[in-house]
Parts: C-alpha cells; structure tokens; sequence
C-alpha cells in the first residue's frame, strides 16, 4: 500500500521508517524544503539509535521518499497519516491544532480517489471530528474516512516501540477504513501485537489518558522520595518494594528532579483544560502538573544546600542536560529550570551531554559545553548528574573527586550509593529520597 506521511518530525520520521518497513511504499512530506533536501541526503535531523540506518535500508530499497510536494504524496495513497506538531497554545494550555487543521484542509484539495486521513498527531477529544468535517466542507463530492491513530513511541526506543508495541490504537467508524487500518498493520497482526479498535473520541482518550496516568505515577514517587528524606527511608526500597505489587508494576518509580520531554507536560496541560472545557475538573492531573514544578525547584534548593546556601562563584558540572538518555530532546527537561538557577545565583556551569548540545547551546545560554564529565569536573566546585546517559553510571568516582576543587556530588538519578561516593574521596554526597 502506498502511504503518505505528512510531517517528519520525530512521530512523522519514525512512523514514516517503520512503514516502510514493513513493505508499504511510504512517501514523507514537509513544507521546510531545508528538511526534505537532509533527509533525501540520508542525515537524519532528530537523534533515535537505530533510524539513520533504517531509513537508508528502506531508501535503498525504493519503499521510503522524501518530498515537499504534498499532492505527489497524497497521489495514489490508501491511507494519509497527519502527523504534525500539536504544541501547547500560548495562555491556555490548550494544544495547538493549527496544523492539523490546515494539514486537512491541503489533503482535502489534493484527494482523488479514497483514502482513509488519519490523524497520529495527539489531539484532544473531537479533532479527529473536525478535521472530518474540514474536509468534507472542502470537498463534499469526495470519498474518504477519517481514523485516529494515537502513537505510543517512546524517544530512544521508538522503533522497538514501533515494531513491539504493547498495542495499537485505532478509532474507526466505518468497516473500510477498519480493513483499510489492518492492512496497514498487518505485520503486526500476524506476530499477534494487540490492535484495539475504536471509536474516535476513545481513541483520542486513550492517549491523553496513558501519558496522564504515567506522569501521575511519576510525580508520586518524586513526592514519597522527598517524604523518604525527611523520615529517614530510601526511596529505591520503598520504590522496589511498591513495583513488586502487580497491581502497581516497577515502571516509572524512579524518583528524580521531575518529569519532560515532548509529551507529558504538553499532555497533562492538554487533558487539564479538556476537563475544564467540558466542566469535569481533572483535579489529580493538574496537582500533577503543579507538583512537578514544585519537584524541578526543590532540586534547585538541595543544589543550593550543597553548595553552602549559594552558587556565586562556584563551578558546577552538570552530567546531562536532555529530558532522558537516548534522544537530543531538550523540551520541558528539568536541566531547563535547573541550569539557568546556577547561573543565575551566579555559577560557573559546564555542561556535558553526548547529544544535547545542539539545542542545548541555545537554550542554555552561559553555560560553557565541556567534552566529558572528567573534563567538566576539574578544578570544579560540585558536580551534578542530571540525566543518566550510560557512559554516566561507570564513571571514575576517585579520578573525578580527586580532581576537583571540592569533592560534592549531587547524583538526581540516584545512580551511585552515598557508601560508593563517599569510598571515592567525595565529602558530601546527596541523592533523591535517600
């Protein structure tokens, strides 16, 4: 089947790959002529272990192009998957639909034949509707269907997300766009992956829902590792503990300075003003919302704490400035409210990231961008670990805290043990929850 993917941004690039794939003739496209010239070059522009080569073994088979003209890649296609940006609106908190709605209105003016439009944007309750309704206004002698199909990729395993997913999510209304949709998905079918079918407005739940919940989960244990350090408890047994409860799990217990990236804050702010709109406050989602910002500035305190009540005039290595290994995402990661707090009360920061400085420079401006934590570490007043990249968890400890200026370790990822760190020659040692 011919697919069209319009949109290659991280859901759009990987979704689009993975197609390909599985055998579908895939065609991306994107209105930034910049992109499309990179990825007909074979450079991938987002970090995701795995893509590049995947997308040049697909390319060279002929299954996987790249194009800027949205009628070529409309042309022919059984299935038009939207997948561009939904970002939070300015002064509301809602997502912006901006482009999913002109997205529509484009395919619409470009159809023939019939193809099902399905949205893999993150949309709130009813968009799938009104883009159905966009594009029949547009064009009322057309034959089509519109489907939602919510992606659950998580960045730095987005392809085994993609390939071994724990399900698939598809709202349909009609049985041929249903047998449309398992043509689509049949590999997965075969090898027995789980396809939930739908309704629309269900299928744009289930992803609000999922994300919300496990922000929730995330933003509990933050709350119990600050109680933990209060009482005198550790966080890792009393999240071990929890996870071995079927009923709970061990996934996203980790205590740390508070959840990012591209979906759970957008997310949660989303489905907090959903409820709103429909007069059916979420009050457990927005004290999540809150809680995490409180969580992010109660490690700008324990920082501060370490470093004898103030930053002015200390060097500060910070290890990983990325919402989570793995990707070169910076949006809504914690190192954002953090790092400009060092600088602010007047640090010193150097910033050590495999992959997050081409964002980071940006976003991160004062901070002086060091080769590796041993680098970053010399002559340093204190050394946080933020996020925790691999090359992060074996380090050096007694080459690092006999280097530095003053041996103080702030470990946010409970990585090391305070027994570990103190063995190594640092002097003080502080985790979260312990």
């Amino acid at each position: 089947m011919k697919i069209a993917m319009i949109g290659t941004g991280y859901v759009g690039l990987v979704s689009g790959v993975c197609f390909s794939d599985f055998g579908h003739e895939v065609v991306c496209v994107d209105n930034n002529p910049a992109k499309v010239d990179m990825l007909r070059r074979g450079e991938v522009p987002i970090f995701e272990p795995g893509l590049d080569q995947l997308m040049k073994t697909n390319v060279d088979a002929g299954r996987l192009s790249f194009t800027g003209d949205l009628a070529e890649a409309v042309k022919g296609a059984g299935a038009i998957f939207i997948a561009v940006g939904t970002p939070t609106r300015r002064g509301d908190g809602h997502a912006d639909l901006t482009y999913v709605y002109a997205a529509a209105e484009a395919v619409a003016h470009c159809m023939s034949d019939y193809a099902v439009v399905v949205t893999k944007s993150t949309v709130p309750v009813g968009t799938n509707r009104k883009v159905e309704e966009i594009i029949r206004t547009a064009r009322p002698d057309l034959g089509f269907d519109v489907a939602s199909n919510p992606e659950f990729l998580r960045e730095g395993a987005a392809i085994d997300d993609f390939m071994r997913p724990d399900r698939v999510v598809v709202g349909v209304e009609s049985d041929r766009a249903q047998d449309l949709m398992g043509e689509v998905y049949r590999p997965l079918f075969l090898r027995d992956f789980p396809i939930v079918y739908t309704d629309l407005e269900s299928a744009e739940m289930i992803k609000y829902a999922a994300n919300a919940f496990l922000a929730t989960k995330i933003t509990f244990i933050n709350e119990i590792a600050a109680l933990c350090e209060r009482t005198g408890a550790d966080i890792k047994a009393v999240s071990k503990g929890m996870g071995l409860d079927n009923r709970i799990g061990n996934k996203f217990l980790h205590a740390g300075p508070g959840y990012g990236g591209s979906c759970f804050p957008k997310d949660t702010h989303a489905l907090a003003r959903i409820g709103q709109d429909f007069s059916v406050p979420l009050q457990l989602t927005e004290t999540v919302i809150k809680v995490n910002e409180d969580v992010k500035r109660r490690m700008i305190v324990k920082l501060q704490d370490m470093c004898d009540g103030s930053f002015n005039g200390k060097t500060i290595a910070v290890l990983g400035v990325t919402f989570k290994p793995n990707t070169d995402d910076m949006r809504e990661a914690p190192s954002l409210t953090i790092v400009p707090a060092l600088i602010g009360g007047g640090a010193r920061v150097r910033v050590v990231d495999p992959q997050g400085r081409r964002e980071g420079e940006a976003l991160l401006p004062g901070a002086d961008w060091m080769d590796d934590a041993y680098s970053a570490a010399d002559g340093a007043d204190a050394i946080v670990l933020l996020t925790e990249w691999n090359e992060f968890r074996a380090l050096d400890l007694s080459r690092i805290a006999s280097s530095m200026a003053t041996a103080r370790m702030a470990d946010l990822r409970n990585v090391y043990s305070a027994q570990d760190a103190k063995a190594a020659g640092f002097a003080v040692y502080v985790a979260v929850g312990r």
